[in-house]
């Protein structure tokens, strides 16, 4: 039997949601589309919960895991890059900022490759020990708008402006272009980029939209939710596909012969 690939996707808090009642049980909880996104093209998606208190648990998960997948979500705490929080500071899930970032610093460490949508891309930068815009209306005033949230009416799947790709990038040989429309759903941004990343996309007002670390290392995140587009275009599709056949590759090489649960 053909072992599909096994991808860590970290949960978040529900008590982390703007909007969530009073009263209901502490939970870890996860969009969906995310799940969908990787079973799309073969691969076996693992909820991750947040034990931030437990690291030997958390390292028994992440070493049965062949990628990791760092999804969107609240704002990363100001702490984790060395800075007070900002009066424009939105909701934040520290718990979650500990269990991605303590996954990131393993699978960069080890090779295993890593996807960040969105936060998911902040979480790489600050992990390579990056800084963010706590917000970007408050600290870049002449930048154009990014959060186009649901919340506000906005479709997740809005077009809200282009991004253009490095040329050398991952992101331009997937999708054989320079430019591409993108969603936006966020008010933080990286200021400063990590050690050891490059950046392959910019929005027109200069934001860095994504970054990679160039070489074997299948490291990439965007600031955009591909996973909306998954489903209707073929090159976000393949952008998934790339990351998946990345993993497969690295599990090939770390799995023993017949092991289907551990390395």
């Amino acid at each position: 039997m053909i072992r599909r690939p096994v991808i860590g996707i970290p949960t978040q808090t529900l008590q982390a949601i703007d909007g969530i009642p009073e009263g209901l049980p502490h939970s870890w909880v996860m969009n969906r589309r995310y799940y969908h996104a990787i079973t799309a093209v073969g691969a076996v998606p693992w909820m991750i919960p947040l034990l931030n208190d437990d690291l030997a648990t958390l390292r028994e998960i992440y070493d049965r895991l062949d990628g990791l997948l760092l999804a969107g979500g609240v704002d990363v705490h100001p702490s984790r890059f060395g800075e007070p929080p900002s009066p424009a500071l939105g909701r934040t899930d520290e718990a979650r900022d500990t269990v991605e970032l303590q996954l990131a610093e393993w699978a960069l460490a080890d090779g295993m490759p890593l996807f960040g949508l969105c936060r998911g891309l902040q979480i790489l930068n600050v992990a390579r020990g990056g800084s963010l815009h706590q917000d970007i209306a408050a600290q870049l005033p002449a930048a154009a708008k990014h959060d186009y949230f649901p919340t506000a009416g906005f479709a997740r799947d809005h077009h809200a402006h282009t991004v253009t790709l490095a040329p050398w990038s991952r992101l331009c040989a997937v999708y054989g272009a320079t430019t591409i429309p993108v969603n936006s759903m966020h008010h933080q941004a990286i200021k400063r980029l990590g050690e050891g990343l490059l950046a392959s996309a910019h929005s027109p007002d200069g934001l860095i939209e994504a970054a990679e670390i160039p070489g074997e290392h299948w490291v990439l995140g965007v600031q955009w939710h591909p996973e909306m587009f998954e489903e209707s275009d073929p090159k976000t599709r393949a952008l998934f596909q790339a990351f998946i056949d990345a993993s497969n590759q690295f599990g090939e090489m770390h799995r023993t012969p017949g092991d289907l649960a551990s390395r």
